[in-house]
């Protein structure tokens, strides 16, 4: 339900900050009193289209957030998922939305900035609006046939079938493009063989691929490393060299340890010193000789870096990317070796799987035709409660011509007002008033599968009065006990008393300004006593305050 609504600078609104209760929630006040007001907060939060003549007079910006809270926050966090929102906290959603003179609108959902298109998804979940210009789903085919489905609990059966349909879809588009797979030249078959046994020789990893660089790296620099390996060993263990030169200091180093006891262990670093040296010419010999690679291996290492850094310019620059390109290349040629034969038995498994759709699509058209012709009689009924005495309502399943994913046949919800007239689809119907009162008898009827959480009825009493009243605010009350929260914008005091949620739109006016007033009436019984006695005609009017009294007594 929509727990809290804060409007700011809204037409002629200033600001509020309203929490409303669950159930049915009669709003009222006089003609141009602002009641559209909340009509058109509700509508921002739900995506509806805005421009900025929206902002009050005199303001820089127009605000609007709301807060929903859902027992069951599954289903809606599902849907944030699915648009990459942030999740629902212990079930609230928080939606809110401002418009700027000056500056870009802005969206946020739970704290994320979004786009209007994401709240206008997130509207068609949580709210449906019943009135003149605004957006009601069931006028929508799509919408006829989903509620259908859920009177007739048609979900798991539906599922199934629309899982069997993407495989099906699947099935088709595979082969249609086998089908129109152009057929590879020998030259080109060739040259894919060639470019897979390329990479194949390789024998790609990236281990093998670091061995080669770094081997590459030694080639390359192999006479440079020989020659510089070889001028150190000749400074170190050459004629004259480092080694000599020790040598010939190891002789008076011992004289000099023998004489004086304190200077044997420098005598002792001389000898360390000329191992070292000697140990360091080796290594440099050694390093000659590691890198003077045979002229074979050489160049068998040349070229095969030559090969890898063809492919790198080729098919990208990583390990990765090659052997991708390898496999797509080896797919390519595995399609040409049996199309006719793949072809026949994708034809043979999609007639297979065509068949069993069929199957399920006419079993999910039975149980349609019986939830039709079960709900348009009971709507029918509170219809003709609701002051269509002559009015027809019917329900046609029709079947198409192919399957889709929704089945083979599709709802169109029809109906006549009056005697002689042909029953037409929902969205033909003129009057908003006549639009509003269809729409509650099916709302009613559907209350325990439509799971669309706040609902909102705009002229619903239009042309209605009396009796007919009544039973509208009994059927609205009912709607809220059903689980819904009910809006019901009303200028009949027989439908306001029924709700147990009363708040009052007024218009304030000086000489200079002019501002709206929104406020529950709930809790006060006498200021809602007064409102139901103006609506009766006359606020004071001894007769019409006995009337309200009554009114409220029975609810």
């Amino acid at each position: 339900m929509l727990q809290y609504l804060r409007i700011r600078n809204l037409a002629l609104l200033d600001q509020v900050e309203l929490e409303f209760r669950e159930g049915f929630i009669a709003v009222t006040g006089e003609t141009g009193a602002g009641k559209s007001v909340l009509l058109g907060a509700l509508g921002l939060l739900s995506g509806s289209r805005a421009d900025k003549s929206l902002i009050r007079q005199g303001a820089e910006i127009c605000e609007v957030e709301g807060v929903l809270q859902f027992r069951d926050s599954t289903a809606v966090d599902r849907l944030l998922g699915e648009l990459g929102l942030p999740l629902c906290e212990e079930g609230a959603l928080i939606l809110s939305r401002s418009l700027e003179r000056s500056r870009a609108p802005k969206v946020r959902v739970n704290g994320q900035l979004t786009t209007v298109g994401n709240l206008q998804v997130l509207g068609e979940h949580w709210i449906d609006f019943h009135g003149p210009g605004e957006p009601q789903k069931l006028f929508h085919e799509r919408w006829q046939l989903e509620l259908i489905d859920l009177f007739a609990r048609n979900g798991a059966r539906l599922a199934t079938y629309q899982e069997d349909y993407a495989r099906w879809r699947e099935l088709l588009a595979e082969r249609e493009r086998l089908s129109t797979a152009s057929q590879l030249a020998p030259d080109e078959r060739d040259f894919l063989q060639m470019q897979i046994a390329a990479i194949d020789a390789l024998e790609l990893s990236e281990e093998a691929i670091a061995s080669l660089e770094q081997d590459y790296s030694r080639v390359s620099n192999a006479q440079e490393l020989i020659a510089q390996a070889e001028s150190l060993q000749g400074v170190l263990s050459g004629e004259g060299g480092v080694t000599d030169r020790l040598s010939e200091c190891i002789a008076p180093g011992r004289d000099l340890g023998r004489i004086d006891e304190r200077l044997r262990t420098l005598s002792d670093r001389l000898e360390s010193l000329l191992l070292e040296a000697e140990d360091l010419a080796g290594e440099y010999a050694n390093v000659g000789e590691a890198a003077a690679f045979e002229p074979e291996a050489a160049a068998a290492i040349e070229e095969k870096m030559e090969q890898w850094l063809g492919l790198k310019r080729k098919y990208g620059g990583t390990v990765a990317s090659v052997t991708a390109r390898r496999e797509e290349m080896v797919q390519r040629l595995a399609s040409q070796g049996d199309i006719e034969g793949t072809l026949r038995r994708l034809d043979t498994e999609a007639r297979k799987l065509e068949a069993h759709l069929t199957e399920q699509a006419e079993a999910l058209r039975e149980q349609r035709l019986k939830a039709a012709h079960q709900l348009s009689r009971q709507a029918a009924e509170l219809v003709n409660a609701l002051g269509f005495k002559k009015a027809r309502l019917q329900i046609e399943i029709l079947r198409e011509s192919a399957l889709r994913e929704h089945g083979h046949s599709r709802a169109s919800i029809l109906f006549a007002p009056n005697p002689g007239q042909a029953p037409m689809p929902l969205n033909k119907i003129a009057s908003s008033g006549e639009i509003a009162r269809v729409m509650l008898a099916l709302k009613a009827v559907l209350a325990k599968v439509d799971a669309t959480p706040v609902l909102v009825f705009d002229e619903v009493d239009a042309n209605v009065g009396g009796e007919i009243a009544r039973v509208v605010g009994r059927e609205l009350a009912a709607l809220g006990r059903a689980g819904h929260q009910v809006f019901c914008i009303t200028h009949l005091p027989q439908v306001a008393a029924t709700a147990p949620s009363h708040w009052a739109v007024r218009k304030e006016q000086t000489e200079v300004s002019t501002a709206i007033i929104i406020e529950s009436l709930t809790a006060d019984r006498d200021a809602r006593l007064d409102e139901l006695t103006r609506m009766l005609g006359d606020r004071a009017s001894a007769s019409g305050r006995r009337h309200a009294e009554e009114l409220l007594a029975v609810g």
